[in-house]
């Protein structure tokens, strides 16, 4: 169901029943769609179990609860496809959480020392959050284990819990590299064989009605960042050529025109022969199967500009796709080969120390730990850590809205603690914590790809009963954590979320409004005139690759929408109204490409005049959603150029300038 329908059905269900919970409360607690890892289910059962096991049968149960503890983070972080960047996102955040806990562990019990030092933590870990996924988990690592380590009493020396805790991430990094040999460049091939599939799914609803082929569009979208975010970040680490990663890039780059003509195909109006995707998915199976020789193709034939277009783009990736051996000096990457590693990370670190968000977001978080670490200073509380444990649980602005998190932890809490006090009422210490931790750690995986209030509940049970190992309260752990957990979740909502403006406002208009300003560049790009081939040749490549990075920003345009959406209003609702924007622009990008496509295939060109009255009307319209709240009323324009190819771009862009604002 698209996401346009949900909410309609929602807020309908809303003033039909008064009584009933918020749509963004909702929205949270609804299970995702998304397929259950089981092979992460298994390696999460062996990971947490076996360090546990270990520590009994030294007769050191601490020593194996804690590195079932750094086991849990691992399994937390271990979210990549690709292998390489499976060992980044274990490795990396696993010597942060060392760093952590060690910092923590020499400030235990000093006071107001331990609180400014894990507040200076917080500012770090804050900041070095704002670089990216590796850089987010990392930051969360470092405040946590730092928070543990200066809350409880680990052993001694102080290096004894930094190294019981990194073991345990490296025996889930040792799980995880298991299956390298025999499937190494098997993610990479998969998200490519997925990407024609998702084009696939998008042809068969192609002249169909315009909310699904959106939707699988989108899908496509996604496939395609995807899967060339694995490929160039794999090639990133490859000196040379190397024949497997140019295949895979070959048969990413000719996808793209197929991807292209899919709109002009969507604006015909009427289904394409099933043919076409069957012989797309057919290229989907012989990329994943590693299929070469000679391509059989029956397709019917090709009369319109638009039918050309899907015809000669299907044959030529049939062509590619089939080609035992690729040329290795004739295959760009689109958006260009990365950058070392070491220059990505000067950049991002400088990023990161002039960027306000960066500062912003460390000042956030540090306030919030402050405050917690000095409330349960100055008041005495039961395991008084697990309130600014709850703190950086909840300020994650990756993970999504602030005060919905702080909401569905409570109510994720108290569900684990459901479970939680089972366990710790029935079970006895000993043996039987371990098939008990077995069970619990294989829900992770499986709760955590349904919803963040599903993965709270989930690890909730986990981190009481390695808990009780170290301080042996058995079920007295229940009520603290309840209560420390609420003090941590207001904490943030008071002073992580009420005391900030920015926290009462969507971003989605200042980003939206870059991103029509991008359409209208496109627009101009995609019909600049062109004084010989080679410029043309240059002029494909720029204009693919402006295309790519448009879908990319409303790609995250939509994310930030889907997040502001969880919010209460009016942020919740402000976000909603921009919504048929974010929709408009996106037909606008398809329906521009879809009269580039006519115009290679025999169409009429367009005036010039033509396409700088399409570009001036877009940015007029980019400066209308900065200086606006919500989309404001506009009176419909006749849309003009009727007989031109670029007659559905004008209907467009009209119906965008024209998109009125929602009744209250």
């Amino acid at each position: 169901m698209s996401t346009e329908r949900t909410e309609h059905i929602s807020s309908r269900r809303a003033r039909h029943h008064p009584l009933a919970p918020p749509a963004w409360l909702l929205n949270g607690l609804k299970p995702s769609s998304a397929p259950i890892p089981w092979a992460a289910v298994a390696r999460a059962a062996v990971a947490l179990a076996t360090p546990l096991a270990v520590g009994f049968a030294l007769d050191e149960p601490e020593y194996g609860a804690l590195a079932s503890m750094g086991a849990l983070a691992g399994v937390i972080g271990d979210t990549a496809d690709a292998y390489r960047m499976r060992v980044l996102n274990i490795a990396v955040p696993q010597l942060f959480g060392a760093v952590g806990v060690a910092l923590g562990t020499l400030v235990y019990g000093h006071g107001w020392l331990a609180v400014g030092a894990l507040t200076l933590i917080a500012l770090v870990s804050g900041m070095i959050s704002s670089i990216g996924t590796v850089a987010s988990v990392s930051g969360l690592l470092l405040l946590l284990n730092a928070v543990i380590g200066a809350g409880l009493p680990l052993p001694q020396p102080w290096w004894t819990a930094p190294l019981l805790l990194g073991a345990g991430g490296l025996f889930v990094l040792a799980l995880t590299l298991l299956g390298w040999p025999l499937r190494g460049r098997q993610p990479e091939r998969t998200a490519v064989a997925d990407t024609y599939r998702a084009l696939a799914t998008a042809l068969e609803a192609a002249g169909g009605p315009g909310a699904l082929y959106d939707e699988r569009r989108q899908q496509v979208t996604h496939a395609i960042n995807h899967a060339y975010d694995l490929v160039l970040g794999r090639r990133a680490r490859v000196h040379g050529r190397s024949p497997s990663l140019v295949r895979m890039l070959a048969h990413l780059n000719v996808v793209i025109p197929l991807v292209e003509a899919a709109p002009a195909a969507h604006l015909r109006g009427r289904p394409l022969p099933p043919e076409i995707p069957a012989a797309v998915r057919d290229l989907a199976d012989a990329i994943e199967e590693g299929r070469t020789g000679t391509p059989v193709l029956e397709l019917p034939a090709a009369h319109t500009p638009a039918e050309r277009a899907v015809d000669a783009a299907l044959r030529h990736a049939a062509k590619i796709v089939y080609l035992a051996e690729p040329d290795l000096h004739n295959v760009d990457d689109r958006l260009g080969r990365p950058a070392a590693l070491r220059v990505r990370a000067r950049r991002a670190v400088r990023d990161m120390m002039f960027s306000e968000a960066s500062w912003r977001y460390g000042l956030r978080l540090a306030l919030c730990i402050g405050l917690a670490q000095s409330l349960v200073s100055v008041i005495e509380v039961e395991r008084s850590y697990w309130v600014a444990l709850t703190v950086t649980f909840v300020l994650k602005p990756d993970f999504g809205s602030v005060f919905s998190r702080a909401v569905l932890r409570a109510v994720g809490t108290a569900g684990g603690l459901v479970i939680a006090a089972a366990v710790l009422a029935e079970v006895p210490r000993g043996w039987w914590d371990v098939p008990v931790l077995m069970v619990l750690a294989a829900l992770i995986p499986a709760f955590s790809v349904k919803g963040y209030a599903f993965q709270t509940a989930a690890i909730t049970p986990v981190i009481l009963l390695l808990s009780d190992l170290l301080n042996h309260q058995g079920f007295d752990l229940i009520r603290p954590r309840l209560l420390d957990s609420l003090i941590g979740c207001a904490i943030t909502l008071v002073a992580g979320y009420l005391l900030w403006p920015e926290s009462w406002h969507t971003r989605i208009g200042d980003r939206l409004a870059d991103t029509v300003d991008d359409a209208a560049r496109y627009v101009e790009r995609a019909f600049a005139p062109l004084p010989d081939e080679a410029a043309h040749a240059a002029a494909r490549t720029a204009r693919l690759q402006a295309r790519r990075r448009i879908y990319r920003d409303l790609s995250g345009v939509r994310n930030e929408f889907q997040r502001a959406l969880t919010e209460p209003p009016p942020t919740g609702a402000r976000a909603a109204a921009w919504w048929p924007l974010v929709v408009a622009v996106e037909r606008i990008v398809d329906a521009t490409t879809a009269a580039r496509v006519r115009v290679n295939h025999g169409a009429a060109p367009p005036d010039p005049d033509e396409v700088q009255e399409i570009a001036s009307r877009l940015r007029d319209l980019a400066e209308r959603v900065r200086s606006s709240t919500l989309p404001e009323r506009v009176e419909a324009e006749p849309p003009g150029g009727t007989s031109s190819v670029l007659a559905p771009v004008h209907q467009e862009v009209a119906a965008a300038r024209a998109i009125a604002r929602p009744e209250a």
